[in-house]
């Protein structure tokens, strides 16, 4: 700020030493004068006064504001012309001086008479207000700025102390108007303002900023995921309430605090994104005292290509585990509803097999109860998967059940499930059974012959009413359920000895298809050895195309009583035993080759044939089952493993026999 010495003497100068008091342009450091009014005014203000000539020259001052008269008779009497002409810069006179330091300052100044009409305004002060600077001397201040307040000042000769206004053009300003005085009398009056246009600008952008910043912070910490950000110098700045939950770690153990201060295990991916300035994904960390194992994912911040800092979200790998299971298992529950094969993935094109295919598309186009028979291997449960897969209900649940291998009491359970408390161990809420799990689709019941009487008269009811009760419950429950049913066992022995409900076989044949046995059919053998070499490569690794045609007839010559199950057996281990890379099968091992099958037979054998095939099967399983258990002393999953069955198979083996 400039530094001002006032020089005369008079009302003129006494006005000019007022407004120049209040501007803020110019700093006003002394006055000399012989003026008594303007020396008593100068002491009230804690100016400093000047009397002679030496004084004046050791005053410490930027520019001299004076009338040129009044100058020059100051000169006569203090000190000569000469010197009083080069303090105020040789030939300028007063009104040149003033209009010069007043054009120079950035504040606007108008000044108006009593009139109220404009007798200075600087060339910042029309800039402000949108006016052309010569067009303003002597003109009303109500034409020029009608909101003008100078005249209220005028009126009321009381000053205004920064008073915020916005002229027509939208220029804010903060002004102070002032009036001035000619003795007693208020001759008119000054206003001195600076423009806050920009500064009021940047005062709301400050705001937005602000509000913008609350509501960053809010979203940031209602977040469920952990947030972490650092500044340029990798040094914490934010942190979230997730984030403290999962790392156990407070804001005071990571604002202001490097990067590195919350892991365990690992680098600081925030220090490697500030060096490299590029984002990083799926980074594995430990974080925290807990020693959390997270995932990070950090990304720069910039701003104008400027590094600002960085940020890291986190997520807690315990809680992706969680999810990822709970879908493995959602995908398994779905590929168990759903089933698996089609029609054009039976391999058969015998006479005998292409009956069964075609009668069990006929049987897909209905929904009355399928009862697949054939011996086991044969393919039983692949025609029960293609008839869903072919029928109306292929998009509805596809469940499967192995009758054998549960215990009559487990079976039950499952199938019509149980209400809570309906026995010893029940869940609480109970639990909903199969036929309600295949509601809308189709329940394959696979070895249907093995049935307890009690589950058979159960599954009875279902085909006749069409509901069925829960186990422990009264309330029966109206189902859409459609049976196919298969067995290796001749039902209508198993009628004859009592074992199996003549009523439930009528229902559940109506539609029987008889499955062939591979010794029926061996003319497709070919086309089953192709297809399930190609299954077996893509499971093994292989790449064998063919087996060698001497092996080939020997393989048609077998009788093969485990059927097509057998034959992928017999292919899956010769495969392995062959050398890697073999495009051709050379050897394949046929169970009792080069043996005489009347030697295989046990000791007991009625060569008469008085026994049928399941009695001499069965008997000779229960004495098995009985010398297995007597060599394990009795311990049933020691049997189960020597037996190469599941326990519960066991145990329904050991009551289908009597077995303690």
């Amino acid at each position: 700020m400039k530094r001002a010495l006032l020089i005369g003497e008079g009302a003129e100068v006494r006005n000019l030493a007022k407004s120049l008091q209040a501007t803020s342009a110019v700093h006003l450091s002394g006055v000399f004068t012989t003026d008594k009014v303007l020396q008593k005014w100068a002491q009230s203000h804690q100016l400093q006064l000047f009397h002679d000539e030496s004084a004046l020259h050791t005053c410490p001052v930027d520019v001299f504001i004076a009338n040129a008269n009044q100058v020059h008779s100051l000169a006569k009497e203090h000190w000569s012309f000469e010197q009083a002409w080069d303090l105020i810069y040789k030939s300028l006179d007063s009104s040149t001086i003033v209009e010069a330091a007043l054009n120079a300052i950035q504040d606007g100044i108008i000044t108006v008479d009593r009139s109220c009409r404009v007798v200075f305004m600087n060339e910042a002060a029309s800039k402000m207000a949108g006016l052309c600077s010569n067009v303003t001397y002597g003109a009303s201040i109500h034409t020029l700025l009608p909101s003008s307040g100078l005249p209220r000042v005028i009126e009321t000769a009381t000053p205004e102390y920064h008073q915020m206004h916005t002229f027509a053009n939208g220029t804010t300003i903060v002004t102070t108007r002032v009036p001035l005085f000619k003795g007693e009398e208020c001759a008119g009056a000054i206003a001195i303002f600076k423009d806050v246009t920009e500064a009021r600008q940047l005062g709301e952008q400050l705001t937005d900023l602000k509000s913008i910043q609350t509501m960053l912070e809010a979203i940031i910490h209602s977040s469920n995921d952990a947030i972490s950000v650092v500044d340029e110098n990798g040094f914490g700045l934010l942190i979230n309430p997730a984030y403290t939950r999962m790392t156990g770690l407070e804001k005071e153990d990571i604002i202001g605090k490097p990067a590195t201060a919350d892991i365990s295990e690992g680098d600081s991916m925030h220090m490697h994104v500030l060096k490299t300035k590029k984002a990083v994904r799926g980074a594995r960390l430990k974080l925290g005292p807990k020693k959390r194992d997270v995932i990070v994912n950090v990304a720069p911040i910039i701003v104008d290509d400027t590094l600002k800092g960085s940020v890291g979200i986190i997520h807690d790998v315990s809680e992706l585990t969680v999810l990822t299971q709970q879908l493995r298992k959602a995908k398994q529950r779905l590929a168990s509803l759903e089933a698996k094969y089609s029609f054009e993935e039976i391999v058969g094109a015998s006479p005998e097999m292409r009956v069964a295919i075609e009668q069990a598309k006929l049987g897909a186009t209905t929904s009355l109860p399928i009862l697949l028979l054939g011996e086991t291997g044969t393919g039983k449960e692949l025609f029960a998967h293609a008839i869903h897969h072919e029928s109306e209900r292929y998009e509805q649940p596809f469940i499967r059940v192995n009758c054998a291998a549960l215990s009559e009491t487990l079976l039950e359970s499952e199938l019509f499930g149980y209400e809570a408390g309906a026995f010893s161990g029940a869940h609480r809420q109970g639990k909903r059974g199969l036929f309600e799990e295949a509601d809308g689709g189709s329940l394959f019941l696979d070895e249907v012959g093995e049935l307890s009487p009690t589950t058979q008269a159960k599954l009875l009811r279902v085909l006749q009413e069409k509901e069925f009760v829960r186990v422990g419950g009264t309330k029966p429950i109206p189902i859409d359920v459609r049976i196919i049913a298969a067995t290796n066992v001749n039902l209508q022995k198993a009628i004859a000895c009592k074992q199996f409900r003549e009523d439930l076989y009528y229902r559940l044949s109506k539609l029987p298809i008889q499955i062939p046995a591979l010794r029926e059919r061996k003319g497709d053998l070919p086309l089953l050895v192709q297809h399930l070499l190609q299954k077996l490569n893509a499971d093994y690794g292989y790449q064998v195309q063919a087996i060698v045609p001497n092996i080939m007839k020997k393989m048609a010559q077998y009788h093969w009583p485990g059927n097509v199950r057998e034959l992928e057996n017999i292919l899956a281990r010769s495969m392995i035993y062959t050398e890697a890379g073999a495009r051709h099968l050379s050897h394949v091992d046929l169970p009792g080759e080069g043996k005489v099958i009347r030697d295989a037979l046990p000791v007991d054998f009625d060569g008469n044939g008085t026994k049928t095939l399941k009695e001499f099967l069965s008997e000779n399983e229960k004495n098995y089952i009985a010398t297995v258990l007597k060599e394990v002393n009795g311990v049933k999953t020691e049997a189960a493993k020597k037996l190469d069955i599941s326990v519960r198979s066991l145990y329904y083996k050991m009551e289908k026999h009597h077995l303690e």
